[in-house]
């Protein structure tokens, strides 16, 4: 059974088939593949843009979907998590999708169904169909994006989304640059860190910046989000005239994350990730349950 837990779980050449996949349903419509299938989504934590891209991609190719009410579930009553996989497991869904809190949760939950398992978002471990659509979107704007810069920006220790672009980012060849304050910065020592976006501006083809994890943090780090965004906010002043690529997996913090000017700039592709998610997901989905037998 094929699971996308992590964006290790996925080989390049099975990357490039998604993204063939992905960009056919961009550029053709919406094939009716999965017809009389049913998926299972279960977001513990809350979503909007993943939650809602899931639910669209999978009814865009004809698939039924239930969203389980994580507050009137029985999990609610004492029942376990693993207990409610397995529960839901044993009414044959072709796919169950899943968010939570608590890092390392969706890959023990793959052990208790017999069915594909995507991973949503657990907690600040991997959100790998994001850093899908960010390197589809990526690819879509440079074409060749070997030898590419990238400098993620912000919160990056906490962040479930620099953790997959780091890994799928560099293993298709861009050289990524860690630009962050001291307590958000990660510690490995296998990237180029910077604590200056203006140290590296003028050598970046693709700026990442990404969500303050407020939720995340057990101490007050910053008095306010205004002295962060002194610092990090990506601005028109910063960008200037620059070809750079500005990205954000959302929701963004306006004014703190990036302002007002640039998210308004055809350099910006914010929405256009939103919108490559809707078939990346969709790829992800026929990939996994109508092709897992090819994969295994």
């Amino acid at each position: 059974m094929k699971h996308l837990i992590n964006t290790k779980d996925f080989d390049i050449k099975t990357v490039e088939h998604i993204f063939e996949k992905a960009k056919l349903f961009k550029d053709t419509g919406y094939p009716n593949l999965l017809s009389d299938r049913l998926i299972i989504t279960i977001f513990f934590e809350n979503s909007t843009r993943t939650k809602s891209s899931f639910e669209i991609a999978a009814k865009r190719l004809g698939a039924s979907v239930v969203s389980l009410d994580v507050s009137s579930s029985s999990s609610s009553k004492g029942e376990t998590l693993f207990d409610t996989a397995a529960n839901l497991d044993a009414m044959e869904p072709d796919a169950i999708i899943v968010r939570h809190k608590d890092a390392g949760a969706s890959k023990i939950l793959s052990n208790y169904i017999n069915c594909p398992m995507i991973n949503a978002g657990d907690g600040a471990h991997a959100h790998p169909t994001q850093a899908l659509l960010d390197l589809f979107t990526i690819k879509e704007y440079f074409k060749e994006v070997k030898g590419k810069k990238i400098a993620i920006v912000g919160d990056i220790k906490n962040s479930r989304v620099a953790n997959s672009n780091i890994e799928l980012l560099s293993r298709f060849g861009l050289e990524v640059i860690l630009v962050a304050p001291p307590h958000f910065m990660p510690s490995t020592k296998n990237f180029r860190q910077t604590y200056s976006i203006k140290e590296i501006i003028d050598e970046v083809d693709i700026i990442m910046s990404l969500r303050t994890q407020t939720e995340r943090h057990n101490n007050l780090i910053y008095a306010s989000l205004k002295d962060y965004a002194r610092d990090f906010c990506i601005t028109k002043e910063l960008i200037g005239e620059r070809e750079i690529l500005l990205m954000h997996p959302g929701p963004v913090h306006r004014n703190v994350d990036i302002d007002d000017k640039m998210l308004q700039d055809r350099r910006c592709k914010v929405l256009e990730q939103v919108k490559n998610g809707l078939f990346v997901r969709m790829a992800v989905l026929d990939t996994l349950i109508n092709q897992n037998s090819e994969l295994s």
